[in-house]
């Protein structure tokens, strides 16, 4: 086994069944706050507008404020930015998050890598 143990640790918050927050909510945040609307933003990611919404709207109803402030009307001033609780709830995940990756080595990992094959053993089923 190589030294190179492809592990990914993914962060998600829960708020009863929903997910509160996760990688790609995040990602939708940082979209919104630079495009400057949920559809410019959920075209960046490959997404439709309504599935941008949804997501939109699950985060605003599981966190104590709204994460995204919505207007309608982008020629007129109308669009979605991140709000200061939603910039403040973004910053502190985003931070969580590197902080875990950062603490992915030692000597547990190297353990893991020294006893994971390079790739899975041929299927013996079939």
């Amino acid at each position: 086994m190589s030294d190179q143990l492809a592990l990914k640790i993914v962060v998600r918050l829960y708020c009863g069944d929903e997910i509160a927050m996760g990688p790609g909510k995040a990602d939708l945040l940082d979209a919104i706050r630079a495009h400057g609307s949920i559809s410019a933003a959920g075209r960046a990611m490959d997404m439709s507008y309504r599935r941008a919404w949804l997501l939109v709207d699950t985060m605003n109803r599981c966190w104590k404020e709204a994460l995204v402030a919505t207007a309608p009307g982008v020629a007129h001033g109308g669009g979605a930015r991140l709000t200061a609780f939603g910039e403040a709830v973004l910053g502190h995940y985003r931070a969580l998050q590197a902080r875990l990756d950062g603490s992915a080595s030692g000597p547990d990992r190297a353990a893991l890598a020294k006893a994971m094959l390079d790739r899975p053993r041929v299927s013996q089923k079939g």
